[in-house]
């Protein structure tokens, strides 16, 4: 039997105010239904909890030892409640995000910044994986929801699109091909490239576009992470393909980003959760807040992916 927490509150009432009828009237039941909730509480306790005559109500023996128990009870629920209902309406809480590392280190501050202003009392823990690791880690639950590589559908997790991003060659300031808008796959003969390997969802896709080029597979440098390739073309070491970084989100400033055309092909970044599990009204807010701040736009080139604007980070 399960404990009747209505029958509680009702003991309590009476008690303090020493009347079935006010107890009633406060409750917004007839003397009736009290009665009622007293009678299942006493007979799930299995003992009498209020003596009780046509003029007046007193505590047994067993009322009083009842109920400081019973007030704990019923102040430690309302708060409780509260707490909750305060944490739903403001969104307090913590909120645990998987993505990808080239969305963490360069998209993922600015949508931070913002929503770290809006909510100074919550904790974001950000943790980087590689396309699928970041689905796996979601798919677990140690994660609320992630940033991932668009993938197949999954009938497990929901997927929203966020971004189509263009892979481009980032290459230092004073390198040959830093000047121009854009460059084709072939014209990357002769260049020290540099490319992610390791379980980069990127390298499939860069790896099939090099070989169709007639250039290696690989590049002459092959890193697991996109600061990694960053600072390697900052010190004048090759030069990395990577995706866009799309505006307000230059990689630094001795860098430029040229497209890769003939032909330019994307990436499809994307939120997973969860299909059956709501997100927490904190994790909900940050993951409305990245969905509004990187998606819809144009590319930092003025591409189009398909029939919409690629995202924009403004």
């Amino acid at each position: 039997m399960k404990l009747p927490v209505d029958g509680v509150q009702a003991f309590v009432l009476i008690a303090e105010l020493g009347s079935y009828r006010r107890a009633a009237e406060s409750l917004g039941l007839t003397q009736t239904a009290l009665t009622r909730r007293i009678q299942k509480l006493e007979g799930f306790l299995g003992a009498v909890l209020l003596d009780r005559t046509t003029r007046s109500v007193r505590l047994s023996a067993v009322g009083h030892e009842f109920l400081p128990l019973a007030a704990r009870l019923i102040t430690d629920f309302t708060h409780g409640i509260e707490r909750l209902r305060t944490t739903s309406r403001l969104g307090v809480g913590d909120v645990t995000v998987a993505t990808v590392q080239s969305i963490a280190f360069r998209r993922m501050p600015a949508v931070l910044q913002a929503y770290g202003r809006d909510y100074p009392q919550n904790r974001v823990q950000i943790l980087e994986r590689s396309g699928a690791l970041v689905t796996e880690a979601v798919r677990k639950g140690e994660a609320d929801f992630g940033i991932h590589i668009q993938q197949e559908a999954d009938a497990d997790l929901i997927e929203d699109r966020l971004v189509r991003d263009p892979f481009v060659l980032i290459c230092h300031s004073g390198h040959p091909l830093a000047g121009r808008r854009e460059v084709r796959w072939t014209d990357l003969s002769g260049t020290d490239l540099v490319t992610l390997g390791g379980a980069s969802g990127n390298r499939p896709r860069v790896e099939a576009q090099l070989t169709a080029a007639g250039l290696p597979p690989r590049g002459r440098f092959v890193v697991e992470s996109t600061p990694t390739a960053l600072a390697l073309v900052s010190a004048g070491i090759g030069a990395a393909i990577l995706p866009a970084a799309l505006k307000g989100a230059s990689p630094r400033d001795d860098l430029r980003e040229v497209l890769l055309a003939e032909p330019v092909i994307y990436r499809t970044i994307s939120l997973v959760r969860r299909r059956n599990a709501s997100l927490t009204p904190a994790a909900s807010l940050f993951y409305e807040a990245l969905k509004s701040a990187l998606s819809t736009g144009c590319d930092a080139f003025g591409q189009r992916a398909d029939s919409e604007c690629v995202a924009t980070l403004r």
